[in-house]
C-alpha cells in the first residue's frame, strides 16, 4: 500500500466526518467541504492504485 492509497483513505474519512457534522449542524459550508474531501479521497485512493499496478509491471 502506497502513500497516496492511505492518505486517499484518510480523506475519505474525515470528508464524511465533515459532511455528517454539516448535516447535524444545518452547514451547508461544512456538508459541501466534506463531499469535496471524499471525492478528493477517492481520487488519490485511484491514483495510488494505478501508481501500483504500474510499479507492479
Amino acid at each position: 500500500m502506497n502513500k497516496d492509497k492511505v492518505e486517499g483513505g484518510f480523506d475519505q474519512v474525515k470528508g464524511e466526518a465533515k459532511e455528517q457534522w454539516g448535516k447535524a449542524t444545518e452547514d451547508r459550508s461544512t456538508e459541501t467541504d466534506g463531499k469535496f474531501d471524499k471525492v478528493k479521497g477517492k481520487v488519490k485512493e485511484g491514483i495510488g492504485e494505478i501508481k501500483e499496478k504500474w510499479s507492479e509491471d
